[in-house]
């Protein structure tokens, strides 16, 4: 990346009156579950829908990466940092109308707005409410548990398209899969679509039933859930068992490189317990992919996406890894 692509930046978000919103070398470690990254070029946090499309707009005129997050629950981020600009969605608004269609703009946090549509007597979300990370993040990744994913509420999204196309497309053109869908297929080909908002279909409840299993699912997670600095499930299931029993059955739990370790308490927890950095965790994520393939042939794809500059970073990149510092990207939910 050209400086001078940085400075045009800088100098037409100035012009635009985002000047002082800017943020240069902002560390990463502040904006993810993980508590790892180096800093970003430049960071900014929005919280219109107008502005995030203005930032990353501007962004690709002036040749310069964009990177957009959610609530950082779902990446690694490299120790170099990310190149270019980062954006903080948090767009927040949302609103129902009669028929229980829920109109949210993706930085609302899923979590809050699950418990939201619990109170209200609506159902479809009860699923949701332990989960942490915004909604555009978790409909980029096909968030789920306890037998809902939001694939299955989601009607439609509005995305910014790379090209600065801005486009509502229907659920079914969103190639949805377990943990995956077009959107989060687009790093591969060096360009994402932008969430801006979505609508999901959700249906009339009783509000005290409803309260009843989101209080189950909550109690679910406060049990199963390891506390500390991680980013959920860090592997996707194979077809046939999941992630953390291989995990778990290859040794695995409590095995440490650097401040970075497997949970005792759910082995597809991989946690930052003592000041760990990004090649820690990388590494611990290798090592795990390797042990499960020579103790039971199964390959683990990671769920958590890699995000920055990894050229500096001398060993090989765990399998499934796409660096996606070069290009804009809507990702971490």
């Amino acid at each position: 990346m050209k400086a001078n692509g940085i400075g045009r930046l800088v100098e037409e978000l100035t012009v635009r009156g985002y000047g002082r919103r800017l943020q240069f070398d902002e560390p990463m470690a502040r904006h993810t579950s993980f508590a790892i990254g180096g800093p970003a070029d430049i960071l900014v946090v929005v919280d219109a829908l107008q502005d995030l499309v203005n930032m990353v707009e501007v962004a690709q005129a002036c040749g310069v990466p964009c990177v957009v997050l959610g609530g950082g629950t779902n990446i690694l981020v490299a120790d170099a940092g990310v190149r270019g600009l980062v954006v903080v969605n948090r767009c927040r608004g949302y609103r129902i109308d009669d028929e229980g269609m829920v109109t949210a703009e993706s930085g609302v946090l899923l979590h809050e707005l699950a418990h939201w549509a619990v109170k209200k007597g609506w159902a479809g979300l009860e699923w949701a409410v332990g989960i942490p990370g915004t909604l555009g993040g978790a409909v980029v990744g096909n968030a789920g548990a306890y037998g809902g994913t939001v694939a299955e509420r989601l009607r439609w999204a509005r995305l910014l398209r790379s090209n600065g196309l801005d486009e509502t497309v229907e659920t079914r053109h969103l190639d949805y899969g377990y943990r995956t869908s077009a959107l989060k297929r687009e790093a591969g080909n060096g360009r994402r679509s932008v969430v801006l908002e979505v609508a999901l279909q959700l249906e009339c409840g009783d509000a005290q039933e409803l309260a009843v299993r989101a209080a189950h699912v909550v109690e679910q997670r406060r049990v199963r859930t390891p506390r500390g600095s991680c980013a959920g499930s860090v592997f996707k299931r194979t077809p046939q068992y999941p992630a953390g029993f291989l995990i778990e059955q290859a040794g695995l739990k409590g095995k440490r490189i650097g401040g970075a370790v497997v949970s005792e308490k759910h082995a597809n927890f991989l946690l930052n317990t003592d000041r760990a950095t990004a090649a820690d965790m990388r590494a611990l994520i290798k090592l795990v992919q390797d042990e499960v393939w020579s103790a039971f042939g199964q390959r683990l794809e990671p769920e958590i996406e890699f995000i920055g500059d990894w050229s500096r970073a001398s060993s090989r990149v765990a399998e499934g890894f796409e660096p996606n510092g070069r290009y804009n990207a809507a990702v971490g939910s």
